[in-house]
């Protein structure tokens, strides 16, 4: 009895046969061509359409060139030769879910019920997808075969939820770690009111969740935030793009992918705003087909280590006729590229583009200007390029052995996917200097590079980087900024964002009503208290031998008024008091001598002698109010 495979298989961008096969899911189109159902006939394949994305097509020829590095290689896998197959899923879940399942098959197409399954063409792991979205759905279904799916581009903190994703890994840093960088990078430079645009998607939406705690425990306030697809109607572009206009931030951090950044800019250019300061995430802050938006110069962001991989330019100018005609990406490519059509081209044979010329062969691509031939700032295709090498290593490690400083390796191993898994979970090593490990929860060590859009004397904008964010070193030392940086406009002093100026000292802060934290107006302190510090919540009153100066800022001793000796009524007091205690002593001297007499007697000369002492006392009183006050010592 045999059983044939329900639906229809996609055929591969590109592929090539070996002993161990690796998979490879790139959105190499941007959409997939909207097809009615009318439910009475078989619906077609569903198919990728848009202009082909050149630099993911230099991610996947990253791969090939990894793969075939391997294949050449006498240290790494001797003896078994890695095939692949790399799928384009269009920047579409149902389509990469089609391709995971298809990888999950293998290539027979008929099954006979007493025999085991070959397993033919069944893949050891897979490379992709280029997106968060497609990466969460086709990972749940490697998740439940033990199948890795190794990431270079899926960021979404959520993918580190070993429960959820078990055999998930990834190249790129996870976007918690850059949500973080983020807001420390908007703390450093004072920042306290911002925009904020994200994608619709879950690299967007998880990563912008993650930036907005990270902010909130900063102290930074959020004037907007909005979502946005690039498939989304243009009025709804159009309405966030108005909202930016009208906004009183004046840094706009935007976590999203460079297709959906593409969308947004395009409608700001049609009427720019008023410079603002945009920061951006590493999926598009290094895109070059957005250093055309002249308004975004100044822009700042963190994004993945520029690197170096030797070879790979070579390898990527080097395309031979038989290999354009090979593959169907690449004969889209060259055919857009030189706007000229191959003799063996589909859409000629069909009578499609009479208009171009057939292409003579006299194509230089070396000479050819596009993402796909630009190698000076590869960051995303060396984590394509570490990937592969990764799955290569656990490969190697679950199917070689050591023998007398010999590796061996058996082709015919029956190598399970469960091994690569586990043997991934361990590698850790260097690839071009490049280190290459994964923690509990299948992460890279995260390292991003600052990167700032400056113009040049020429005029023309470049991405320069200006520092770096390493996330392992001890907190409060993660930043590194070691070149100057060119705000908006070209501008050397850092722009100011805030929604309320601080509150100098004399006054306390006083929330506005409806509004957040960081919108507030300054209160002078009432009278007779005092603020010493700038933004200070509330006033405070001077201790007693103190008062408020006329700016209520602080609190200075009061002056001490007395009667001085020197001073004409001082002198007349004093003359008038030792006149009296003269008087008073002369008089009891006087009692003293007469005492036995009768009218001395009859005075009750007991009485008369304290009064004379009280009197006396009472002149020598008035003398304690001239001079300055002391305190008495207990």
């Amino acid at each position: 009895m045999k059983c044939n495979l329900q639906g229809t298989t996609r055929l591969p961008a590109s592929s090539e046969d070996g002993d161990i096969f690796i998979g490879g899911v790139f959105s190499i189109h941007p959409k997939l061509d909207t097809v009615i159902y009318n439910y009475t006939t078989k619906p077609e394949p569903p198919r990728c359409t848009g202009s082909l994305n050149a630099r993911v097509l230099r991610f996947c020829r990253a791969m090939v060139f990894a793969i075939e590095e391997i294949n050449n290689s006498t240290e790494l896998l001797p003896g078994i030769k890695l095939g692949y197959q790399i799928f384009d899923s269009c920047v579409s879940v149902p389509v990469a879910v089609h391709v995971a399942s298809q990888f999950l098959n293998g290539q027979d197409h008929i099954f006979y019920k007493d025999r085991n399954c070959s397993q033919s063409g069944m893949v050891m792991a897979v490379i992709g997808d280029s997106g968060s979205t497609p990466s969460i759905s086709i990972s749940h279904i490697f998740g439940s075969f033990n199948v890795p799916l190794v990431s270079p581009f899926a960021t979404c903190a959520c993918l580190s939820d070993k429960e959820q994703y078990p055999t998930f890994f990834r190249t790129i840093p996870s976007d918690q770690f850059q949500a973080d960088a983020l807001a420390k990078l908007v703390k450093h430079f004072g920042w306290t009111w911002i925009g904020a645009v994200r994608s619709d998607s879950d690299y967007g939406n998880y990563g912008m969740t993650s930036f907005l705690d990270a902010a909130q425990k900063e102290g930074i306030c959020v004037e907007y935030s909005e979502a946005f697809f690039r498939t989304d109607p243009r009025s709804k572009i159009k309405q966030i793009a108005d909202v930016i206009r009208r906004s009183t931030a004046k840094v706009i951090v935007a976590f999203a992918a460079s297709g959906d950044m593409s969308v947004l800019l395009d409608e700001l250019a049609l009427d720019p705003p008023p410079p603002h300061q945009w920061i951006g995430s590493e999926g598009w802050i290094t895109d070059p087909l957005l250093i055309r938006f002249s308004f975004c110069a100044g822009a700042i962001g963190v994004a993945i280590q520029k690197s170096v991989i030797p070879g790979l330019r070579d390898f990527l100018l080097d395309l031979s006729p038989s290999d354009v005609a090979a593959s169907s990406v690449l004969t889209e490519f060259w055919e857009d590229a030189f706007n000229c059509s191959l003799k063996e081209s589909k859409k000629l044979l069909l009578g499609f583009n009479l208009d171009k010329r057939v292409c003579d062969g006299t194509e230089d691509i070396k000479a050819l200007v596009s993402p796909y031939t630009e190698t000076s700032q590869l960051r995303a295709t060396n984590m394509v390029y570490k990937a592969v090498y990764a799955v290569a290593r656990a490969i190697h490690n679950a199917a070689c052995e050591e023998t007398n400083d010999t590796t061996q390796c058996d082709k015919h191993f029956k190598l399970e996917t469960k091994q690569v898994f586990a043997e991934l979970k361990k590698v850790n090593f260097s690839q071009n200097g490049y280190p290459v490990s994964f923690d509990v929860n299948g992460d890279p060590v995260a390292f991003y590079e600052l990167i700032n859009w400056q113009k040049s004397e020429s005029g023309f904008t470049e991405l320069v980087t200006v520092g770096y964010y390493d996330a392992s070193l001890p907190k409060g030392q993660e930043f590194h900024i070691n070149r100057n940086i060119s705000w908006t406009d070209g501008g050397t002093q850092v722009p100011v964002s805030v929604c309320s100026e601080s509150c100098p000292p004399g006054t306390r802060k006083v929330l506005q009503k409806g509004k957040p934290i960081c919108c507030y107006d300054c209160i002078p302190c009432p009278e007779g208290e005092i603020s010493n510090t700038t933004d200070s919540p509330d006033c405070f009153p001077c201790s007693d031998e103190f008062w408020p100066n006329a700016k209520r800022n602080t609190c200075s001793p009061k002056p001490v008024e007395f009667l001085s000796f020197d001073e004409v009524l001082a002198i007349i007091l004093a003359t008038f008091s030792g006149l009296g205690v003269t008087l008073a002593i002369i008089t009891a001297v006087i009692f003293l001598r007469h005492r036995t007499s009768p009218i001395v007697k009859a005075n009750n000369s007991e009485l008369s002698f304290l009064l004379l002492f009280s009197l006396t006392l009472c002149f020598l009183c008035s003398l304690t109010f001239i001079g300055a006050p002391s305190e008495w010592l207990i």
